[in-house]
């Protein structure tokens, strides 16, 4: 008989008293232990059960769960006699960081203190009787959730002393999501307070601390060692293209396959494949998001549900206000393409808006995009570059792609399919009225740098392409070049049935010094259609001129001018 599927649990005793639906990852803590490894920082996409091994090893070495092998018996981990040994052995400082989703640096601070703060509340009972003197229960009085920075940075290390003292042993320091407070800080503005308070805390507690026996760090993304741990070098990170702990996070193709037994669902092997293969940790390929592995036992349906468990506001900021380059870069993907770039694996988040390169490394790190292959050549002398061909992850994350591109226009997304079916339908009137609409909701949402009357439109029409391409891929194939002007990018939309027009789009930006009004500009766009002969390669591939509709788009701020001309 099948097991029960219980989602979101993610305690590893309330899984294994239960006897829910798990796969045994107990050999991670043999592997981590035997590594010798003081600090180690293990990145991996979210929801790929980082939480859930967190707690397993908290719940090995815990003195708090000494005797209970029940929770160990028949776990790979039991089989190592030695390790039998270490159950129930160490205090643990187990903390988790994922909760502080804070949009202001003072409320993030404090959260993090009310994390530090409930810890000391959990181990109380460290002032009672002569362990502590009379100094030291005043500064354990003082973690609080308000207090200043030096009692915060220090708080970690102390309470490892206090709890050497009381057992004897060192202490084993867990923190889970300790990049969630970063990304935050990112999107919220407050990156360089939030860096300075982290690298105080970050360093007392994993660098200057006698007390420490081992840390274990996870997060998604590996922050760059200039930024919070730049004091920290006895740290050892583990990322996705690193040959340890393989398959210790996600499940393995076997283990996949094995599970669709245990359920009945063996005719579905093929269809899981497509939809959630595809991720790859060091040299391990086939690896499975255990999220939408486990929502697809519980639910027997394909569905996106790895992509459906986050807002994704960080990837959907980055690339929505990204340059044209970007964009078009994310639209081949999106087609089934590559990109080819070098890939920075310590995550630098204020490059994040001016190198494009940064973006990538993100989305790599985040699960999104996977490596086809790599290339190392050497560009100079002592110098070795590595080139990466980047594809998206799986069909899973193609689909939730397409969904965030259509939810940029969600503020206006009557008025954009309206003017979608104004475009397939000729109605120029109807065009210029919705785009308007469409520009008028939407222009600064692709470009919150500044006043969008007074810079460039580009990033909104490379945005707007991207839809055009979502939205009208069923019936037409999207290509595009931009031109090496500021401001004009050539669309062409070729259809994939024999009753449907083509489209050519040519997009130009009103220039004062050289255009009376919005009129002239898309008249210029309209002839350089013709100029430039763009209904060629339209014409060559068999759809007869009558069948071609041209239209220019003129753009001054967010006003927005449509003309047509029939080929």
């Amino acid at each position: 008989m099948a097991r029960t599927v219980a989602i979101g649990h993610q305690d590893y005793e309330t899984v294994r008293v239960n006897n829910y639906f798990y796969i045994d990852k107990t050999d991670f803590i043999r592997e981590w232990w035997e590594s010798g490894d003081i600090v180690t920082l293990i990145t991996r996409p979210r929801r790929f059960g980082k939480t859930l091994n967190m707690s397993m090893t908290e719940k090995f070495f815990s003195v708090d769960y000494a005797g209970r092998s029940d929770l160990f018996e028949g776990m790979k981990i039991w089989k190592e006699e030695k390790f039998r040994g270490l159950q129930g052995k160490y205090p643990v400082i187990f903390l988790t960081f994922a909760g502080i989703k804070d949009t202001t640096y003072p409320s993030a601070r404090e959260s993090i203190c009310r994390v530090l703060e409930e810890l000391y509340n959990r181990f109380d009972f460290l002032t009672e009787g002569e362990l502590l003197n009379e100094k030291e229960k005043k500064y354990y009085s003082e973690v609080t959730a308000h207090m200043d920075d030096s009692t915060a940075a220090a708080s970690l290390r102390n309470l490892s002393d206090y709890l050497f003292r009381y057992y004897g042993e060192k202490a084993v320091i867990l923190l889970d999501e300790y990049d969630t407070p970063m990304q935050e800080a990112y999107v919220n503005g407050y990156w360089e307070q939030l860096v300075s308070f982290t690298r105080s805390l970050f360093n007392y507690t994993f660098k200057t601390n006698p007390w420490l026996e081992r840390a274990l760090m996870t997060g998604i993304t590996r922050v760059s060692k200039e930024s919070i741990f730049s004091d920290l070098n006895n740290l050892k990170v583990v990322i996705s293209t690193t040959e340890m702990y393989e398959s210790c996070f996600g499940f393995t193709e076997n283990e996949v396959f094995e599970a669709l037994e245990e359920f009945g669902l063996t005719e579905k092997k093929e269809e899981v494949k497509s939809w959630y293969d595809g991720f790859t940790f060091g040299k391990q390929k086939d690896i499975y998001n255990p999220w939408s592995i486990i929502n697809f036992l519980d639910e027997r349906k394909t569905a996106p549900y790895w992509a459906n468990t986050s807002s994704n506001s960080l990837v959907g900021k980055l690339i929505r206000e990204s340059s044209g380059k970007v964009k078009d870069d994310f639209r081949n993907l999106l087609e089934g393409g590559t990109v080819v770039t070098e890939i920075d694996e310590q995550i630098v988040y204020h490059q994040l808006d001016l190198d494009e390169r940064a973006i990538w490394s993100l989305l790599l790190a985040s699960g999104y995009l996977k490596v086809r292959e790599m290339e190392v050549f050497q560009s100079g002398y002592e110098e070795w570059k590595q080139i990466y061909t980047l594809e998206l992850t799986n069909f899973e994350v193609k689909v939730m792609f397409r969904h965030m591109v259509r939810g940029w226009f969600s503020a206006a997304a009557s008025s954009y399919n309206e003017f979608i079916r104004a475009l397939l339908a000729g109605d120029v009137d109807a065009m210029n009225e919705y785009m308007n609409r469409v520009a008028r909701g939407t222009f600064s949402y692709f470009d919150t740098a500044g006043d969008a009357e007074h810079t460039e439109p580009e990033k909104f029409y490379h945005g707007f392409v991207l839809g055009l391409m979502v939205d009208l891929s069923d019936r037409y194939r999207l290509t595009s070049n931009r031109e090496s002007g500021f401001g004009r990018y050539d669309v062409m939309l070729t259809p994939r049935r024999e009753d449907l027009d083509a489209f050519i789009i040519e997009f130009k930006v009103f220039n004062a010094r050289r255009e009376k009004n919005l009129e002239e500009t898309a008249a210029n766009a309209l002839r350089q259609i013709e100029e430039k002969d763009y209904a060629r390669e339209l014409i060559e591939n068999g759809i007869p001129e009558e069948r071609i509709r041209k239209y220019g788009f003129a753009f001054k701020g967010k006003e927005v001018l449509i003309e047509s001309r029939e080929a």
